[in-house]
C-alpha cells in the first residue's frame, strides 16, 4: 500500500511522522484504495520504506486499530477492517439467479419504507467556507490525550474478554450521573442511565417502546428530522406544536408522549421559559404522559445561568432525559445516553439488548470514562467554550454589521449555531444560496426542519403566526450558521462574501 504522497503532505502539515503515516493510511482505507481484507505491509517493511522506526510504525498501526480501521490476526498480520459506506460485496453472477422472490414486509417495515429521507448529497465541491452545523473543530480537540486513553484501553484489553453489558460501562454511567447532578441539578443515579449509540438510538428505542400505531405524539415544529422518522416508523400520529421566541407553545394536546428541546430549541435556539416548563409538566401530569427531553446542545453556554432541565423539575418521574457526547467529542464517537424513569429502565434495557446484546464501542466507553476521570474532558470543554465564545462574538458582530438588511437573527446564549429568518422573498433567498455556493460559501438551510416539509418532500402552505406579526412556517426561508469550526478570519471573510453576493443580486440598500 503506497501512501507516500499522502504521507509527505501530512508530514509537511503536522511535522510528526507517526501522525502523518496514520492519516495517510487512514485516507487510503477510507477512500477504498486499500479494501476490506487487504493485508497491510509489515512494520519492518514500512519502516524501511519511509525511514521510520518500527516503534513509530507500530504506533500508527495501533491508532488505526483503536479507531476501527484495521484488525489483527495472531501470526498472520494486520488487515483492513473498514468497508466504505455504500460499498457492495461482489460475488460471481449465476445466470440462473435472475428473479427476486416476493417478500412481504411487516407493518413496521412498510412504514419504514414510506418514510422520507433527505437525499444524500452528491459529490459537490467542498465549500471554501462552510457554515454548516455538526462540523467539528478538530483543531480544538485534544487528540493526543484522547488517543493516549484509547491506546491504554486497546493495549490493556489484550486477549481478555472486552464485551460490555447492553446498558454500557458502569464507571462511565457513574461519571455521567455525577456530571448531571453537579452541572444540571438533576437527581441522577447511574443505575437509571443507559448508554446508547448516539442520541438517535435512544429516540428510536423510546418510540418503539412508547408509541402504539395510531397514538398521537406531540413534536415541536420545526424539529429534528430523526424524531419525525422515529415516530412515523412506530406508527404514531404527529401533532406538530407551534414554536415561538420562547420555545414550544403549550396546549391541551390529546396525547401521551411529547418530544421537546427546552434548554435550546432545535433549530431556532429559543429557550423555553420557566412558566412554559411548568406548564408542560402540569400537562403531562394531567394526561398521564411521558416527556422526552433532548438536551443536545446545552454544554456550550456563553452567558447567564443555565436553565434547569425539565428533568430537574420532574417530581413524578415522567421525564426521560437524553444527552450525547457527539458534539463535545469527535463526530465518530457516537456515545449518547438516556436517564430513564424507574419504570422504563428494564423495558429500555431489554429493547436495547434485542439489537445490542453487548454495548457497542467498549474501548471508547472505557477510554471516555478515563478521559473524564483524568480531568481532560473538563479542560477540553473549557477550551471550546473560550475559543468558540470568541468566534460566536465575531459572527454576531459581522452578521449585525453586514447582513441585518436581509436576515433577522435569533440571538442565543448557548449552542454552536445561530439561527436566522430571511426577511425577503423566498425566491431571493434561494438565489442568494445558489450564488454563494458558486463562490464556495455554504450554510445550513433551515426549511428542511419544518414537519410539513419533511412529510411532503417540499414546502407546504400552513403558516404559523410569528412574534413580529409576519408569518413563519414551511414556506419561510431560514438559515443556520455554524461557527465553532471556523476561525475568526474565516467567519469574517464568509459573512463579507455573503454580503457582497447579496449586494450584487439585490442592490446596495437591501430590502428596506
Amino acid at each position: 500500500m503506497n501512501v507516500r504522497t499522502g504521507y509527505e503532505r501530512y508530514y509537511a502539515a503536522y511535522g510528526r511522522k507517526t501522525e502523518a503515516l496514520y492519516q495517510a493510511m487512514r485516507d487510503a482505507i477510507v477512500s477504498g484504495l486499500a479494501q476490506e481484507g487487504t493485508r497491510l505491509p509489515s512494520s519492518r517493511a514500512v519502516a524501511a520504506e519511509y525511514g521510520l522506526s518500527r516503534g513509530a510504525v507500530n504506533q500508527a498501526y495501533d491508532m488505526l486499530y483503536a479507531d476501527g480501521y484495521v484488525r489483527t490476526e495472531a501470526g498472520s498480520g494486520t488487515f483492513v477492517a473498514y468497508r466504505p459506506v455504500g460499498a457492495r460485496v461482489t460475488r460471481a453472477k449465476d445466470p440462473e439467479e435472475v428473479r427476486s422472490a416476493a417478500i412481504r414486509l411487516s407493518a413496521w417495515g412498510e412504514r419504514l419504507q414510506a418514510i422520507g429521507y433527505a437525499e444524500q448529497a452528491g459529490k459537490e465541491p467542498r465549500p471554501r467556507i462552510d457554515f454548516e452545523t455538526n462540523v467539528h473543530a478538530r483543531e480544538l480537540f485534544p487528540e493526543a490525550e484522547w488517543k493516549k486513553a484509547m491506546y491504554a484501553e486497546v493495549r490493556g484489553a489484550g486477549g481478555k474478554q472486552n464485551a460490555l453489558p447492553g446498558e454500557g460501562y458502569y464507571p462511565l454511567r457513574e461519571a455521567i450521573a455525577v456530571h448531571l447532578r453537579r452541572e444540571r441539578g438533576i437527581r441522577a443515579d447511574a443505575s437509571r442511565i443507559m448508554l446508547t449509540n448516539g442520541s438517535m438510538q435512544a429516540i428510536g428505542l423510546l418510540s418503539m417502546l412508547l408509541v402504539t400505531p395510531g397514538d398521537a405524539v406531540v413534536i415541536e415544529n420545526p424539529t429534528y428530522a430523526g424524531i419525525v422518522r422515529a415516530v412515523q416508523a412506530a406508527g404514531g400520529t404527529l401533532l406538530p406544536a407551534r414554536v415561538d421566541r420562547e420555545g414550544i407553545v403549550p396546549e391541551e394536546w390529546d396525547a401521551r408522549l411529547l418530544f421537546v428541546t427546552p434548554t435550546r430549541h432545535f433549530p431556532t435556539g429559543a429557550v423555553l421559559s420557566s412558566e412554559r416548563r411548568m406548564a408542560l409538566l402540569d400537562w403531562a401530569s394531567r394526561q398521564g404522559a411521558v416527556v422526552i427531553e433532548d438536551d443536545y446542545d446545552s454544554t456550550f453556554r456563553w452567558s447567564g445561568r443555565p436553565n434547569e432541565p425539565l428533568k430537574a423539575l420532574d417530581r413524578e418521574d415522567r421525564v426521560v432525559y437524553i444527552g450525547t457526547f457527539s458534539r463535545t467529542m469527535l463526530g465518530e464517537q457516537r456515545i449518547g445516553y438516556a436517564l430513564l424513569p424507574e419504570l422504563l429502565v428494564e423495558p429500555f434495557r431489554r429493547a436495547k439488548m434485542l439489537f445490542e446484546p453487548s454495548s457497542s464501542a467498549p474501548e471508547a466507553q472505557r477510554a471516555l470514562a478515563a478521559f473524564i476521570a483524568s480531568g481532560a474532558y473538563d479542560r477540553h470543554i473549557r477550551n471550546i467554550r473560550r475559543v468558540s465564545g470568541r468566534r460566536l462574538h465575531r459572527l454576531r458582530r459581522e452578521m449585525s454589521k453586514r447582513l441585518a438588511r436581509w436576515f433577522a437573527f435569533v440571538d442565543t446564549d448557548a449552542g454552536l449555531h445561530l439561527f436566522a429568518y430571511w426577511t425577503g422573498l423566498p425566491g431571493d433567498y434561494d438565489r442568494l444560496r445558489e450564488a454563494c455556493g458558486k463562490i464556495g460559501i455554504r450554510w445550513a438551510d433551515g426549511s428542511r426542519f419544518w414537519v410539513e416539509h419533511m412529510l411532503a418532500g417540499a414546502p407546504g402552505r400552513t403558516p404559523v403566526e410569528r412574534e413580529d406579526g409576519g408569518q413563519e412556517g414551511p414556506d419561510t426561508r431560514c438559515a443556520l450558521f455554524g461557527f465553532a469550526h471556523l476561525s475568526e478570519d474565516l467567519i469574517a471573510e464568509g459573512v463579507a462574501g455573503i454580503e457582497a453576493a447579496a449586494i450584487a443580486l439585490f442592490g446596495g440598500s437591501g430590502r428596506e
